[in-house]
């Protein structure tokens, strides 16, 4: 997983939980790393895993939580660090459209040994998309965050189903349908 995942992270973390939040999911972590963590480095999912599991235990807050709470920080930060790649699109369902043939483009010319999920797109109406997403690490609650976070980017309501299709997660349908 790309250290630029991590760094955000461990942000987000400090920003909501404190530096020594930080400190203790570190320390309480058996982490190759030593929690030292460079944008273009790549590091062991694992290490990932367990900075989360050891946040859920001190905030008492679900793994699930925690990582849709990421993707909702961690679409702004990608936001901040990338203005033009958002500031292509026009509305919340085109740029999730778009993930596959456009926004992944752009990360793997970036990151080229990035392991990204992918989204497979169903259905696509002119308020609401279909799609499956896939991936091996699960993480599908924090796609939901990013997906949220794309609508209150473009300040539109947004309506988003997820099923998972195994118990993993990582096959998931997410049925996102813009309101009004």
């Amino acid at each position: 997983m790309k250290g630029i995942v991590f760094a955000e992270f461990l942000e987000m973390v400090e920003s909501n939980f404190g530096l020594e939040t930080v400190d203790t999911i570190i320390e309480n972590s058996d982490l190759p790393s030593g929690g030292a963590y460079t944008a273009v480095g790549t590091y062991e999912f694992s290490e990932m895993l367990q900075l989360v599991d050891q946040l859920s235990t001190i905030t008492k807050i679900s793994i699930n939580d925690l990582l849709y709470t990421f993707g909702l920080y961690l679409f702004d930060s990608l936001a901040k660090a990338h203005p033009d790649v958002v500031s292509s699109y026009k509305d919340p369902l085109s740029l999730l459209y778009s993930i596959e043939d456009h926004i992944h483009v752009q990360v793997k010319k970036l990151y080229p040994d990035a392991e990204l999920p992918s989204f497979r797109i169903l259905e696509r109406l002119d308020h609401s998309l279909t799609m499956i997403y896939s991936s091996s690490r699960g993480l599908y609650a924090l796609a939901h965050g990013l997906i949220k976070k794309t609508f209150d980017h473009f300040q539109k309501e947004v309506n988003v189903e997820m099923k998972l299709l195994n118990e993993q997660g990582t096959e998931v349908r997410f049925i996102v349908v813009q309101q009004g």
